[in-house]
């Protein structure tokens, strides 16, 4: 971007400062300042953080609904009329609100109902506890459990589409990157990755040196750089929190919301909480051991998730066997050297999506000596099969790394596998990623897929080769299956 273009709403100007507040907003209104998308003269007609209330009262609606039916389903089975499951909406829309199920999505930058799945199964265990203690008649414990499972499942599912109602009816905040270098250019790449963020990038600009101190002056060229726009990232390396400061002042009077990408990443960044001892905030840093018993669950957990996952997919392991057999009657499986955990190797299993003779036509294809990082994935392979694309598309040639899982070699979760012929490229830096098994899914896999380069790739995985929980493979497998269905990044 040139350089007269990165400054020119910051640079101190020698026309008339722009109006602010309800001035600014009259004269958008009449055509002195001309407005853009989100500007100050469409808030003028709007509540103050209108899209938020719509989200709201959006959240609040499914929440009442499936409060009403917990309500209901109690009254039904202590023998009394359905009609008192009205009574469990006040209790539930309460109870979502003390718990902090309305707040969250306006105090971040992207959250998702996956994301609040442990509260609401605490939501609609309270709805379903109060809604026995109102209604007249008897349940028992076991029938409050009956009830309660399938509620959380229900307020996830009607929270989730009340979400994409709520993108699809409401336009994106127009969002100012300020900033530049890394930090600018990664926020920008998750903009245009993540949809569900909700965000429009209007511009990105460098912040003047000016800005660093207080006059009126500067103080009237970043009201100019702020009107239009509905959020402020700033991503700038040595910002100060003075500068954080003045920004929260205008944002707050502008109404514009403001997030700050950490200048901590890769290695540096700290772990996902922050402590506090009195007014003094603390990042910690992850430096131990995953605990034994942590490992332990995980692999249980691989086990038995493989196992099920077996069971429930063999009708279509038969009928893509069946699929490629036909297209071309070659071998069904595909097996492959690739790094599992501490470098050792094993033999990914995977279900054919290439021609017979694939990994013989890979040098004229990719000299891997000459590639600028080690990886590569070829958007358009000429060796794919008309069925392995449609495998690749919605991640079923992956399915065989199941038995992978039951061998020990791989776990649900974990970094993406790579050949062995790549990983023996790596840099030191790189190697962190062998410290863990590698996942049939995984963060790259549900962020981004083929669209990540190979730096955004390591950012991802980063943090959950240092952060491993159980949890958190929870939620990325739940966020696999909306990944897989889009199928973005798969080729």
């Amino acid at each position: 971007m040139p350089e007269d273009r990165l400054k020119h709403a910051l640079r101190p100007s020698t026309e008339p400062a722009p109006a602010t507040g309800e001035a600014a907003s009259r004269q958008a209104l009449e055509g002195q300042y001309p407005p853009r998308v989100g500007s100050v003269a469409r808030r003028a007609t709007r509540p103050r953080w209108w899209r938020d209330r719509r989200r709201r009262r959006m959240l609040a609606c499914a929440d009442a609904i499936v409060a009403g039916g917990i309500g209901a389903c109690v009254a039904v089975l202590g023998s009394a009329p359905a009609a008192w499951g009205l009574a469990a909406v006040p209790v539930g829309l309460f109870t979502a609100k003390v718990i902090g199920l309305y707040d969250t999505d306006h105090r971040a930058i992207r959250h998702l109902t996956i994301d609040e799945l442990p509260t609401l199964g605490v939501w609609a265990g309270i709805v379903a506890i109060a809604s026995a203690l109102i209604t007249p008649g008897t349940i028992d414990a076991t029938e409050i459990v009956l009830v309660m499972l399938p509620g959380a499942v229900a307020v996830g599912g009607l929270r989730a589409f009340a979400r994409w109602l709520w993108r699809l009816w409401t336009p994106p905040e127009s969002t100012l990157v300020l900033g530049s270098g890394t930090p600018a250019h990664a926020i920008a790449r998750k903009i245009e990755l993540f949809a569900d963020m909700h965000l429009h990038l209007v511009r990105e600009e460098e912040p003047a040196q000016a800005l660093r101190h207080e006059n009126g002056g500067e103080d009237a060229a970043m009201d100019r750089s702020l009107a239009g726009v509905d959020r402020v990232v700033l991503a700038w390396s040595d910002s100060d929190p003075r500068l954080i400061q003045r920004l929260m002042r205008h944002c707050r009077r502008l109404e514009v919301k403001l997030s700050v990408v950490s200048p901590f990443r890769g290695g540096a960044r700290p772990t996902p909480e922050v402590s506090q001892v009195a007014d003094l905030p603390l990042l910690e840093y992850n430096t131990w051991d995953v605990p034994r018993s942590t490992a332990a669950i995980k692999r249980g957990f691989d086990i038995v998730g493989s196992l099920l996952a077996l069971a429930v997919l063999s009708p279509a392991f038969i009928a893509i066997a069946i699929a490629i057999k036909l297209d071309d009657g070659g071998p069904v499986f595909f097996r492959q050297r690739r790094a599992g955990r501490n470098h050792r190797s094993f033999r990914i299993l995977k279900f054919r999506s290439m021609c017979i003779h694939a990994e013989q036509q890979l040098p004229g294809l990719v000299d891997l000596d000459a590639l600028e990082s080690p990886m590569f994935k070829l958007r358009s392979d000429p060796r794919i099969t008309s069925v392995g694309r449609f495998l690749r598309r919605h991640s079923l040639d992956e399915l065989p790394q199941l038995i992978n899982v039951l061998s020990g070699e791989m776990s649900l979760v974990g970094p993406r596998p790579e050949q062995m012929e790549l990983v023996d490229r790596y840099s030191p830096e790189h190697r962190f990623r062998l410290a863990v098994k590698p996942g049939v899914t995984g963060p790259m896999q549900v962020f981004g897929r083929g669209e990540l380069s190979f730096e955004e790739r390591l950012a991802v995985e980063i943090d959950y080769v240092e952060n491993v929980s159980v949890s958190r493979d929870l939620v990325l497998l739940a966020q696999t299956v909306p990944a897989v269905v889009r199928g973005k990044g798969a080729f």
